[in-house]
């Protein structure tokens, strides 16, 4: 018997990271979306950028708002243009794979970790 019978099933696996939120996007002043860090040592280094829904993206907006800064967090400066933030609230990413250079890839925002 050849090609896929109903016994076969394929299932995405996804990852799950708590990434720092280092800045936010807008595209012609629309929410685009928030930039990643991962903490290497006292770095923070990209790790990704991750776009979601808009229910979500007002109440975090919000929050990101007041620890808006002039420069990049990271330390290596990335070719992005964002709204920078101090890198303190972190996120809950799922995604389904990292890059080689470590970055995550189709990330979705699953929240905001307020117990670390």
């Amino acid at each position: 018997m050849s090609g896929r019978g109903n016994a076969w099933v394929k299932k995405t696996c996804a990852q799950r990271e708590t990434l720092t939120i280092a800045g936010f996007a807008l595209e012609e002043g629309k929410w685009d979306g928030i930039y990643l860090g991962r903490r290497k040592g006292g770095d923070l280094v990209y790790a990704g950028k991750d776009g979601f829904d808009k229910s979500s993206a007002a109440d975090l907006q919000k929050r990101l708002k007041p620890l808006i800064r002039k420069t990049q967090p990271y330390a290596k400066r990335i070719a992005h243009k964002g709204i920078w933030v101090e890198p303190k609230l972190l996120a809950e990413i799922e995604y389904r794979a990292k890059s080689a250079e470590g970055k995550v890839r189709h990330p979705l925002f699953k929240g905001l970790r307020e117990d670390l």
